[in-house]
């Protein structure tokens, strides 16, 4: 089978738009914002960066080695715990186009530091990063426990599952109010319904909540 050349590799990437795990950057100008992006794929499914390449899919180019310094910043002074990542240029119709291949991350969550020097961690959700919500961070910290600790229901899951059966979906807050429970206690309970596949996230109107799997 024919191998393709670097033009005709980057085109088919670009006709698959933007998703899940590919993400479109004319240029790199902020390591710390390029460090929200690889929060985002390292706590999902991994993805790749195309850097040089406009939204519209219509590629501007890049200095790679500008575009590369940018990103080892990201990764070495903005992203924790270390997201694994590996670089490739590529020239098309004279311009270069620079891939970015970030690894889905073992160890969850990894956080990237905003201009504030806080630390946040993102997910990818269609073509967008979005900030985890507490639950979601609490599902990484649980992941160690082994998922059969839990034997039984307690009045607060059976309460909790009542409402989402009730309601369809809640938000966080929703689920607080409605359960008249502490948050960090919901936090704790969502997401272990969440690991035991009994429970689901989703995200509607730029907002996460959950309802029944």
């Amino acid at each position: 089978m024919k191998s393709l050349t670097d033009t005709e590799y980057i085109y088919s990437l670009i006709a698959e738009g933007e998703h899940v795990q590919q993400d479109f950057k004319f240029e790199i100008s902020d390591a710390r914002k390029i460090a929200k992006t690889l929060s985002a794929f390292a706590n999902t499914q991994g993805g790749r960066l195309l850097i040089g390449v406009k939204d519209n899919g219509k590629i501007a180019g890049v200095r790679s080695a500008e575009e590369q310094y940018m990103i080892e910043a990201a990764v070495q002074l903005y992203c924790y715990p270390t997201v694994c990542i590996e670089m490739q240029t590529y020239w098309v119709e004279g311009r270069c186009v620079l891939l970015v291949q970030v690894d889905e991350n073992l160890q969850k969550p990894v956080y990237a530091q905003d201009e504030n020097g806080k630390s946040l961690a993102y997910l990818r959700v269609k073509d967008e990063n979005i900030l985890a919500t507490p639950v979601h961070l609490r599902v990484w910290q649980q992941e160690g426990n082994p998922k059969g600790e839990l034997t039984r229901y307690t009045e607060r899951e059976q309460l909790l599952l009542n409402l989402l059966e009730v309601n369809g979906f809640l938000s966080l807050s929703q689920c607080c109010r409605l359960a008249r429970v502490p948050r960090r206690t919901v936090v704790d309970l969502l997401a272990r319904l969440i690991r035991y596949d009994i429970v689901e996230s989703i995200f509607v109107d730029h907002q996460f909540f959950f309802r029944l799997k």
